[in-house]
């Protein structure tokens, strides 16, 4: 099972661990991507801040991330897993899953970025700021600069399991699964059961806890159908549709009657 997880904006501190090492990171057919899109933001950051700031959509709040940005290259790195903060990581609590999920998760997880294109959560990285949707003045859309490199390294990434795809959209305009791994992806949508909407806060929160779930369980889902078996098994309420056509994933909803 390989699940495709969003980044989130909010971050821990890089911390005083040794630098970035680019090739120590997974899937190294991304390396010449992440190199481009590091160089420029490096560059743009060092450079006039306004700017950087207005390329990087952040506020007057966040200035001190584009220094943050600007000393990537020497600031320390610590594993994915304990640079990405927010809802769905809380929810997630890697560092309380056991060993044994503790090490499914390092199989199973993969983050998508901006910056890195996608990471393990095992990769260490520095803490950093730039999200998918940012378009830099050299490279463009991240998202369609991801596009290509993505569709030729994430197929062998996906193996022949399942793919849990949880990303947003900005992120998974940067991989589409095409062809046979689209028949074994599923996507999920978290609605609230009274309403039938989807409530942004909860539905990361319930993704975090799904996938945790699946960790510490143990379950190993080879396909869409499994998923839903492997999740009522868990006690999760679970709406399938008819099984798409060729080439299409399969979307999950997911009902919770609470919002928290």
């Amino acid at each position: 099972m390989l699940v495709l997880l969003p980044p989130s904006e909010g971050k821990a501190s890089s911390g005083r661990g040794a630098p970035l090492k680019p090739e120590s990171l997974s899937l190294p057919g991304l390396a010449g991507a992440r190199e481009a899109v590091l160089a420029e933001l490096v560059e743009l950051c060092s450079g006039d801040e306004d700017k950087a700031r207005e390329v990087l959509g952040l506020s007057e709040g966040l200035r001190g991330e584009v220094a943050k940005n600007a000393g990537l290259r020497t600031a320390g790195a610590r594993p994915a897993g304990e640079i990405y903060t927010g809802v769905l990581y809380d929810a997630l609590g890697l560092a309380t899953l056991d060993p044994a999920a503790k090490r499914r998760a390092a199989r199973s997880l993969l983050v998508f970025s901006g910056l890195w294109g996608a990471v393990r959560v095992t990769d260490r990285i520095p803490s950093y700021r730039c999200s998918m949707g940012v378009r830099l003045p050299g490279l463009g859309a991240l998202g369609t600069h991801w596009r290509t490199p993505m569709a030729a390294v994430l197929p062998e990434a996906a193996g022949d399991g399942l793919v849990l795809d949880l990303r947003s959209a900005a992120y998974a305009a940067a991989w589409k699964p095409k062809g046979e791994v689209a028949e074994r992806t599923a996507t999920v949508r978290v609605l609230h059961a009274p309403t039938r909407k989807v409530v942004s806060h909860f539905n990361k929160a319930t993704k975090g806890r799904i996938v945790r779930s699946l960790l510490a369980d143990g379950a190993a889902p080879r396909s869409p159908a499994d998923l839903v078996e492997a999740l009522r098994d868990l006690g999760y309420v679970v709406e399938a549709g008819a099984p798409t056509k060729a080439g299409q994933a399969r979307a999950l909803d997911v009902l919770v009657d609470e919002i928290h």
